[in-house]
């Protein structure tokens, strides 16, 4: 199950978001917000990455204008590791390399039919592993130290 957030920024994005899913029958939780009236970013942002960090939650996706406000306050929960994706290469380059557990989409800055590429690569591509584990394993160590 995804975890999905945003601001009013991205607001239009992750409502778009949601009809995405909902047609490829993937279940998700909405954690706000339900408008475009302004509220702050890190808030929603610290929900879902601190649901996905506890693993109520498979993976999230957060939107806002841009997508870097929720990716850098989703990174400071530790074992999140939030990518700001804007292209169909990075999306899966951040889920085979990074094991990536958050998207982060920016709404003014990347159209509908862009972002739904994004979420279904990103969401349909594992991760491979190999060298990779042990580059997570010094930032996991780094997190707790």
């Amino acid at each position: 199950m995804i975890a999905i957030g945003c601001d009013h920024g991205g607001y239009e994005l992750k409502e778009a978001i949601k009809k995405y899913l909902d047609e490829n029958n993937i279940e998700y939780k909405d954690f706000g917000s339900y408008s475009s009236e302004s509220v702050d970013y890190p808030k929603v942002a610290f929900e879902v990455a601190t649901e996905v960090s506890l693993t109520h939650f498979e993976k999230g996706i957060l939107c806002c204008g841009t997508g870097v406000g929720v990716s850098i306050a989703a990174n400071k929960v530790p074992g999140i590791r939030a990518a700001l994706v804007s292209d169909k290469f990075t999306a899966k380059a951040t889920r085979e390399h990074n094991d990536s557990n958050i998207l982060c989409l920016g709404g003014r800055v990347i159209g509908e039919e862009l972002a739904f590429m994004i979420v279904d690569i990103w969401l349909n591509t594992e991760f491979i592993g190999k060298h990779h584990t042990r580059r997570l394993e010094q930032i996991k160590d780094y997190e707790a130290y």
